[in-house]
């Protein structure tokens, strides 16, 4: 049986409309933190979110006049935290999103030579919390932090992924 073009048309209008209102009432993304975390135990993403799945970010040079493929060139965990989550921050911005939408997050850290080989856990921390539960920006995502023995470059120590969701 096929219906006459205006009555599809009017069964569509209605269909996307009862979509539209679904969507509209579905509830919001939810960050289950607690205060003294820095990190979410959990983020749940309710159905009719779009995802964003932002590849890994590492910092940019800091010192273009220091020996190429350096520490001294990317700069120390914390540097290079801040750099690849500024990166972050503005691949995010070019979809009109932020990092209240981060919901996931995965950080690779390389052993500091400084540190005897283990990765700097707390320079990582200073850089992450500039952006996540502060004051103006209190979600935090649910997060991995992992140390690797090397990343794609020399002198990265730090490369960082997230997804997003809105």
């Amino acid at each position: 049986m096929s219906l006459p073009l205006p009555r599809m048309l009017a069964l569509s209008l209605i269909v996307c409309g009862i979509g539209a209102a679904a969507l509209a009432d579905s509830p919001p993304i939810t960050h289950i933190q607690k205060a003294e975390s820095p990190i979410a135990g959990m983020v749940i993403v309710p159905p009719g979110a779009t995802t964003y799945y932002v590849s890994g970010m590492t910092g940019p040079v800091i010192d273009p006049f220091a020996p190429k493929g350096t520490m001294a060139a990317y700069g120390d965990t914390k540097t290079q935290t801040i750099g690849a989550l500024t990166r972050i921050k503005d691949a995010l911005a070019e979809q009109k999103l932020g990092f209240a939408d981060v919901v996931s997050m995965r950080v690779y850290l390389v052993g500091d030579p400084s540190k005897d080989g283990k990765m700097d856990f707390a320079g990582m921390m200073e850089g992450y919390r500039e952006f996540f539960g502060t004051a103006d920006q209190p979600n935090k995502p649910a997060r991995t932090t992992v140390q690797v023995s090397a990343l794609a470059g020399p002198g990265l120590m730090v490369e960082i992924e997230v997804v997003a969701a809105k």
